[in-house]
């Protein structure tokens, strides 16, 4: 790495793009469906995923546009030039906890998901800490190279998840759709609402544009990026509504995986597809611990900047560890997991929009 030049250190905009759908594409796409069929009772809910995505894409490119404005600044110095740097430190520190919920969201729902379908006989709690490790390890490298993975990761995913689909193609029952748009505004925008959690992380363009060659490209990175999972959640609800119908799905708590054992390979060469699925996505929620974990460590460091990465790396582990395994069952691990999204709403989403319509008026933009 010490031998490249800045430009070859620095990300594309397709490169970007790929790490906001990596990024996305986590735990939401295996629970979705069934918040979804629930809110909404029928095939429509798949309108409640685009409404979000929408919705998604407009607050993401807020976030693009503030960040493009302070070119290879970080969050907490651009922070400062438009608000001040008390406010800076506790925008930035108030960042850092949910990137850090977020992670802890995360390692729980591996080491959750794991159990249930890969490890029956070991505890929740090591195989929750086995993952944190392998993170660990991961943040503590190069940050270009951490990015790059996915590059190599979420090709593998989307061919996998294509084929779960086609195989899954001959289960589909055309019943099972019907009637069509009968669904109120409300449930649709209430089916809107729970699919919220599985859009997040588009965000991370607050905190890796100043990585970017061309800064300016960032909104067209979100819109790239959250095109992907937009397409995947859609076909993926209305493959589970029609193999399983929505009464199904709202009963079953992975309904994604759920699908996954579905699938009937002719040959008999793999009897357990599900196993193969959830290990290659894995590498997935991988990604997305790695870099909500770098996030947290890249804003620490902007603040107190005589601290080692490594340093930050091993004091928050025990804290992010900790947290994920305060719920004791999976009803707490919802409810934790809707805590984590109306604070994001309010940290990444709502304060940056402020600071942006504050530097818009007040004409404040780096002077680089």
């Amino acid at each position: 790495m010490s031998a490249q030049t800045l430009a070859e250190k620095m990300i594309s905009k397709n490169h970007m793009g790929i790490n906001i759908a990596s990024v996305t594409i986590g735990v939401g796409i295996l629970t979705f469906p069934r918040s979804l069929a629930k809110a909404t009772g029928a095939f429509d809910g798949w309108i409640s995923v685009v409404i979000s995505g929408l919705c998604a894409c407009l607050i993401g490119w807020l976030l693009a546009k503030l960040a493009a404005r302070f070119p290879r600044k970080t969050f907490f110095e651009y922070s400062s030039i438009i608000a001040s740097k008390p406010i800076a430190y506790i925008l930035t520190f108030l960042v850092c906890i949910y990137t850090m919920l977020f992670v802890s969201f995360e390692i729980r729902a591996i080491g959750n998901i794991a159990k249930q379908y890969l490890f029956y006989n070991t505890p929740v709690e090591m195989i929750t800490l086995s993952f944190l490790l392998i993170v660990q390890y991961s943040v503590v490298g190069s940050r270009i190279a951490m990015l790059r993975l996915n590059l190599l990761f979420l090709p593998v995913v989307l061919v996998v998840m294509f084929i779960v689909l086609l195989f899954t193609t001959q289960l589909f029952e055309v019943e099972n759709i019907r009637p069509f748009f009968s669904s109120d505004w409300r449930s649709l925008l209430a089916g809107s609402k729970d699919v919220g959690l599985s859009y997040s992380g588009f965000e991370i363009i607050l905190f890796y544009a100043m990585l970017m060659k061309n800064p300016q490209e960032g909104t067209r990175a979100v819109t790239l990026g959250l095109s992907i999972p937009i397409l995947l959640y859609m076909t993926i609800y209305m493959f589970i509504i029609g193999v399983f119908s929505a009464d199904v799905a709202t009963n079953l708590t992975y309904p994604t995986i759920e699908l996954a054992k579905e699938v009937e390979i002719p040959g008999g060469f793999f009897e357990r597809v599900e196993s193969i699925f959830f290990t290659i996505w894995i590498m997935t929620i991988f990604n997305t611990c790695a870099m909500w974990l770098d996030i947290t460590v890249l804003n620490l460091s902007s603040m107190f900047f005589k601290v080692h990465k490594t340093v930050w790396v091993l004091i928050l582990s025990p804290v992010i560890y900790f947290v994920a395994m305060l719920p004791q069952n999976l009803v707490d691990f919802f409810t934790f997991a809707d805590s984590v999204t109306y604070f994001g709403i309010a940290v990444v989403y709502l304060c940056p929009i402020l600071l942006l319509v504050i530097a818009v008026l007040r004409g404040v933009k780096s002077n680089e």
